[in-house]
This record gives structure tokens, sequence and C-alpha cells, in this order.
């Protein structure tokens, strides 16, 4: 894999990982990593090209990220973009300063020189965010195109196959951007489409094999589309040496827990312990309204369960868990992951320090959408990998205020009316997230000649890539009118539903 890879340089740009699922989207593997990366690790990496990602910074400023200019010896195909080309630029002679019209947005590139880098770009809107301008290009180096606002839009060493851009081609108001990046990568890298899932899943058995050996694996099993990936590929790769510990704290989805033991007890003929821990949360939870306080009894009380569960099997080395690889940039990456903390993040668990196990992450290393495929490639069924996400804490995050049996019952049927009605319109594919919320609101209404005095339920549905922004989703009225009816009439507790239109920002996808 590594001979036809690319390495993306990480210079703190909020659009990095859309860089890696581009290439990633036309068969190349590539990797992320800092920029005090060693000449020595990117030797061993081989990598066919290299890309230097943006960033906030300034190249110019005291402290600003660089890269050893000793990279441009290497001999490999570079290309950077926006803070990238700038530190290009600036390594190797070129003038970067503060510009005095800061450009953000859409513009029009004009193409000036004929390259592999533009072949067969017919759309030349790009998306532009600098507030910081070329003044000089290094020797040896061309301008390719250009826009009134950026004469160094984009720059080419043909000879030594090196690029910048002042755009980023990999957004996708960048109409034509994906095209650019498959011409540097494929064109001029010369890079070939080996990346395929059916080939991970088959390398990725081999080195859980290798790495496990004739020890035994946990796996904390949700339903959710990671875990059950990880387990199905753990599985096929050393069966009965895996035990999947599936804990139902109560808050599932309705049915959920039966789907979840049909698919990997019957289907998969895995070794699962199911954990009806149902009634000890529940206990937990009595009285409890504060969204934070909710999250922390309900991981406290998951990881004593868990804990308690996977004492019990013995010979435990490892512990398999679903982490992602945009877990491990945002975490990896010194000027990331610094942000505020709006909430507390939904997975629930973690590794309890005494139980001492390695973690095996066998796909910590895809995006959520190679996770799917991945899924696919196991034979798991397209309810379990196309599910929407759905948070660890459950349905307590979805009942605003205290959480109860009944509440729980109400909320469950009525979501389940919600997601039933979307699969039937053929639009939960459509859809990032939908769910129900039951409010603490109540209100008055009339069901035959009696008054009533029932809940409030909240609809939502967001159509999002990777859930950090999102948009509401626009469903026809007549089919909001028709859902709400069936709640309605069928859902005792609820007498008025409505639907948010909130994007993420300024709201969450989640209510708390």
């Amino acid at each position: 894999m590594s001979n036809n890879s690319v390495l993306i340089i990480d210079f703190g740009s909020q659009v990095t990982q859309l860089i890696a699922r581009r290439i990633r989207e036309f068969g190349v593997f590539c990797e992320v990593k800092n920029p005090d990366i060693k000449l020595e690790e990117i030797k061993k990496i081989a990598p066919k090209a290299i890309i230097f990602s943006g960033g906030p910074a300034s190249v110019y400023e005291k402290g600003a990220p660089t890269i050893d200019k000793k990279i441009f010896d290497l001999g490999l195909p570079i290309l950077g973009i926006c803070y990238g080309e700038q530190l290009i630029c600036h390594l190797l002679g070129g003038k970067v300063g503060k510009s005095f019209e800061r450009e953000f947005g859409k513009a029009e590139i004009k193409v000036i020189s004929t390259s592999k880098f533009f072949v067969g770009v017919k759309n030349k809107q790009v998306w532009m965010s600098h507030g910081d301008h070329i003044s000089k290009i290094p020797t040896g180096f061309k301008v390719i195109a250009n826009t009134p606002k950026a004469p160094y839009a984009a720059i080419a060493d043909e000879k030594n196959k090196i690029y910048g851009v002042q755009f980023h081609p990999e957004v996708v108001h960048s109409i034509d951007g994906k095209k650019i990046i498959e011409n540097f990568v494929v064109k001029i890298a010369g890079c070939k489409p080996e990346w395929t899932m059916k080939n991970f899943k088959k390398e990725e058995i081999a080195r859980v094999k290798k790495i496990v050996g004739k020890n035994q694996v946990i796996c904390g099993l949700s339903g959710g589309v990671d875990s059950s990936v990880v387990a199905a590929l753990i599985n096929e790769a050393i069966g009965k040496q895996l035990t999947c510990i599936f804990v139902d704290h109560g808050l599932l989805r309705k049915g959920e827990g039966a789907q979840v033991r049909e698919v990997f007890a019957k289907k998969f003929k895995t070794n699962l312990v199911y954990v009806d821990a149902s009634e000890l949360f529940l206990s937990k939870l009595k009285g409890v309204s504060d969204p934070e306080k909710k999250r922390k009894i309900i991981g406290k009380t998951f990881i004593e369960v868990f804990d308690k569960e996977s004492a019990k099997i013995k010979d435990a080395i490892f512990l398999a868990q679903g982490t992602l690889y945009p877990d491990v940039i945002e975490s990896s990456h010194p000027n990331k992951g610094a942000s505020q903390t709006i909430k507390s993040h939904h997975n629930v668990g973690g590794l309890p320090k005494k139980m001492k196990l390695k973690l095996l992450e066998p796909v910590r290393m895809l995006f959520k959408d190679e996770v799917r495929v991945l899924g696919k490639e196991l034979g798991l069924p397209d309810t379990t990998v196309g599910r929407h996400p759905f948070p660890g804490p459950g349905l307590a995050i979805r009942i605003i205020g205290e959480i109860t049996p009944e509440k729980i019952k109400v909320l469950q049927e009525a979501d389940a009316i919600y997601i039933e009605e979307i699969r039937k319109a053929g639009l939960y594919d459509k859809i990032w997230q939908a769910f129900s919320v039951l409010t603490p609101i109540k209100t008055v209404g009339v069901m035959g000649d009696a008054r009533t005095y029932e809940n409030v339920l909240a609809l939502r549905a967001v159509t999002s890539i990777d859930g950090m922004t999102a948009e509401v989703y626009h469903f026809e009225s007549e089919f909001l009118c028709a859902v709400a009816n069936r709640i309605i009439n069928e859902v005792r507790g609820i007498n008025r539903v409505v639907y948010d239109f909130t994007s993420k920002p300024p709201g969450t996808i989640e209510w708390e």
C-alpha cells in the first residue's frame, strides 16, 4: 500500500480531512501526518506524492508551522494548498505578505498556461479563503492560473513537479476541484487506483490474525455501524477467540436489542454476551434531569457493567474499538481539539484503566463512508451498515428532563413510526440522521370530545457529510402531516408534533 500512497501534511486546516476523502474516492490510499514528521518517517512511508494542507497561520509569523526544507530534495511531486502554496514559496525563495484585500468565497480562475494539472477541468469556479498573498514566486516556477485578486492562484515548477494553489480544490464549492486533485495524484504522481475495501478487508483480517495469535479479544458491541463492522471483521479473522459484550441500558430504540442479537448471535454465530442492565441504569437516572449528569451517570455505569462482564472472560488480551480516522487526526494534531467543549461526547464508555487490555482498532484508518462499504463486504445487512448515527446515552438525551420507563416507551413508539414512514417514503438513505425528541412541554388538545393535556414531540432530520455541520432536511409538508397524524393517533401521551428547522451551527444535531 505504501508504494502507491499520498502523504498529506496537516498545517491545521479545518478541511484537511476532505483532501484525504477526495483522494480515497478515486481509489488511492493516503494518510495525514503533522508538520513535525521526520524525513526518515517520510522515507519509511515511501509515498508517491505529498500534499501540504491549508492552515490558519501566516508563514512569515514567528512560530508558524513549517516543514523540513529537505523534503524538496526527496524528488517527490508536491502540491501546496492555500497555506501550503505560501509555505512552498516562503521556503524556496519567494515572498509572502499580508494582503490589503482578503479573499473569501467563490472565485473564477483563468488558466493561462498548459499543464497536466488542469486537464479535463471545465468549470473554473473555485473556493478562496486567504488573508495573505504571494508577491513573488520562487525561481523555476511559473503562473498557470490566476484571478483578478490572486495573480498567483496556481503556480507550477513542472520540472520538479511542485505545484501550489491559492484556492481549496478539496471543498465542494470548487466544482472541478476533485478533478484537479486527481490530475495531481494520478496523472502527475502516477498513483494507481488500488485502494478498495475488498483489498483492505483481506489485508486487515491477515493483520488481526497476526497480532492476536491465539489470544482472546473482547469487543464492546453497541449495534452501531462502527462497532458492528469491527465485530464482523474480527469475527471473520479469529472466530471463537472473539467475545462481544452487548450492554442494553434500556435506552435503545424499539426492537434494537433483538436486532443486534439476530445479526451477531444467529447470522454470524458470534460469541455474544447480552447484558440486560436496563433496571440498573434507570435506577441510577431516577430524578436526574441535567443532560451532563445523565451522560456521566450512563458512561460510568456502562464501564462498571462492561468491566464486570469482561472480567469473566479469561485470557483476554485485547479490547476492540471502533476508532475512526477523523478521531485519530483530531486527537493527534497540536492545533486541533482545543475548542470549547459544548457537551460531553455521545459515545459511551472507554477503556477502564484497571483492565490493562491492549487496544485493537481495525478501522482506525477509515472514514465513516469507508466503514459502511467495508460492512457490506463483510456481509452485514443494510439495516446495520446504513444505520443513522445513534448516541451512546441513547434516548436519555432525547427525553428532555427526567427519564422514566413510561417516557421511554412513548418515545420508542413515536420514533419507530417516524423512521418507518421515512423508510416507506424511500428517504432514509438521503438523511444523515433522523430522530424524535420527547419534550417536557405539555399542551392542551382535543381528541374526540375529550380534552387532553399531553406532551409535545419534536421531529428532527438533517443532512450532513461528517456531522460537523448539518442542514435541515426539507420534507414535503404532506409527509410531516401524515407522520404527525399517525403518532398522535397511535401513541398515548403525545398530542402535538413539531418539526425542528435548526441547522448546525448554531444548534447541535442532538437536543442535549
